[in-house]
């Protein structure tokens, strides 16, 4: 199935404008996001665009483009513009085809789903004239998301999520009409609005986060354009997507985004195999604003070469995902160190931004695999699992990361621990005839590194995604230690300063992430 993806105006014709937006970028973003759900989501599906960037491109170049690609179904995605009172949803076929054509049928099924998404009024099926709906040689269909020019939905089009919603919409309708088969382990995907989902789904579920697979993340446009290159040279997708972190502006290169997290894994994975070593992984929940690291503009910004696409990210974490084995490149420090919200602190009045157990991640796979490697040059890749499954339990993985370090002597093993046991935590090791509890894998004993911590953190119900491999889960009174501090005496017997050193630790490496992040911002600007 061949997919003709067609973002209105762009380059020197913004389209419609309203409301400090621009239609051009709006209907990128939402195509962009189109096109990463029916690649990643769905079998046999091939999708062309007329333009993956702030390019412009004549109406006759993209009808010609399609024809000459030999498209199934040709999608032009616009913005609409009225009087400030005008608003909604519709869509049109080409005037001359008949309300029984293949045409409208299809048009009505992707009108039927988007409306159970997109939050706007329904405005009703329509035809005209345009000329990418005349000059097609297959079936085409121009839909219209809400009106610019209106004050209310245009605070939608500034929302990320929204325009994520209406991707989805449009590929429920695309799904339907066309038969095209998930591909195996995805999820069904959400067919409803992220307001009408949140209101149907239960406490603590997961449903309605993103999990956007970036490939890179730069300060330089032009090397995230360079990255693009490269990745669509391997066939692989990718746009670029521009966030604002501590008032600077990164350029991240996504390559997917999904609602499935094994599947995000999969694709991050296919991404190191393929060499990208700087890959990660950012969850993206719904409805949200900013996340503690990042700040979303109010509306989507005109870049001269690419979309501008604020990220929502999930206000508990942002999750980055770097091997290890990667050099840091000199404008690329991935998550940079954010003072968490807990209690707006920094290194530099001596103040933690971390207090308790429970809580985002603010450094980056990279930053904590470079700290313990000052140390130990052979220290294994492992701070990825604290990320992923310390998001996943909602533990702060770079502080359980540094407890791992003090436990494991920056991964050297000096204690009665070995390395070959996979215990980081020191899990059962009480004493020194003891050696602890052997896990079969590294991420193993990630996972009961962190359930331990869990089973002293809270009282809540373990989440159930993984096993429990935690031998002395069930030794723990529970949610006895809700924070670093009430692990003396408890972990470690009699570790009066237990938790202070784990969080000394952590003073050290946010320090040292500190420190390479101005270093690069300064041989960036000199």
């Amino acid at each position: 199935m061949k997919i003709y993806l067609d973002p209105g105006h762009g380059g020197a014709d913004p389209g419609a404008q309203g409301n400090g937006l621009n239609e051009k970028d709006i209907t990128l973003d939402i195509a962009l996001r189109l096109q990463a759900i029916l690649v990643n989501n769905y079998e046999n599906v091939q999708v062309r665009m007329s333009r993956t960037t702030d390019a412009t491109v004549s109406l006759g170049q993209r009808t010609n483009d399609a024809n000459t690609w030999g498209a199934d179904f040709f999608l032009a995605i616009h913005i609409n513009s009225a009087g400030s009172s005008a608003r909604g949803y519709e869509d049109y076929i080409y005037n001359g085809l008949s309300d029984s054509s293949r045409t409208a049928r299809i048009q009505q099924t992707i009108h039927e789903e988007v409306i159970k998404t997109i939050q706007l009024p329904d405005r009703g099926r329509k035809k005209a004239d345009f000329h990418v709906l005349r000059e097609t040689k297959t079936d085409a269909v121009l839909t219209e998301s809400g009106f610019i020019t209106n004050p209310t939905d245009a605070a939608l089009m500034s929302q990320p999520q929204w325009r994520q919603s209406v991707a989805q919409g449009h590929a429920n309708g695309l799904a339907r009409a066309f038969n095209l088969q998930l591909k195996t382990n995805v999820a069904p995907a959400p067919t409803t609005s992220p307001a009408q989902s949140s209101q149907q789904q239960p406490p603590g579920s997961n449903a309605g986060t993103l999990f956007k697979v970036i490939s890179g993340s730069f300060q330089s446009r032009d090397h995230a354009d360079e990255r693009v290159s490269e990745l669509h040279s391997r066939g692989i997708n990718s746009f670029v997507d521009t966030t604002v972190i501590n008032g600077a502006t990164w350029y991240r290169v996504q390559t997917g985004a999904y609602a499935n997290r094994a599947n995000a894994e999969s694709k991050l994975t296919e991404l190191r195999n393929a060499g990208f070593q700087d890959a990660f992984i950012v969850a993206e929940k719904g409805n949200t604003s900013a996340p503690a690291s990042s700040t979303e503009p109010a509306a989507p910004t005109p870049e001269p070469a690419t979309p501008v696409t604020p990220e929502p990210t999930e206000p508990s974490t942002t999750v980055p995902e770097t091997p290890t084995t990667a050099a840091p490149s000199a404008d690329e420090p991935m998550t940079p160190v954010t003072p968490s919200p807990d209690n707006g602190g920094s290194t530099a009045n001596n103040e933690l931004p971390v207090s308790t157990i429970l809580g985002p991640t603010l450094l980056s796979p990279m930053q904590m695999d470079q700290f313990a490697r000052q140390v130990n040059p052979n220290a294994p890749a492992l701070a990825n699992f604290y990320l992923t499954i310390g998001e996943y339990y909602g533990i702060r993985g770079d502080v359980a990361y540094a407890q791992a370090l003090h436990e494991t002597n920056f991964f050297r093993f000096t204690a009665v621990v070995q390395p070959g046991q996979n215990n980081f935590a020191g899990i059962g090791a009480t004493n020194s005839n003891s050696t602890g509890a052997i896990f079969a894998t590294p991420e193993e004993g990630v996972i009961a590194h962190l359930q331990h911590l869990y089973a002293y953190a809270t009282t809540d119900p373990m989440p159930n995604r993984y096993p429990l491999v935690d031998p002395r889960f069930h030794l723990v009174a529970r949610g006895s230690a809700p924070t670093w501090t009430d692990l003396n005496g408890k972990w470690a017997v009699p570790g009066t300063t237990y938790g202070q050193s784990i969080l000394n630790l952590y003073r050290r490496m946010l320090d040292s992430a500190i420190g390479n992040m101005q270093s690069v911002r300064n041989s960036i600007t000199s």
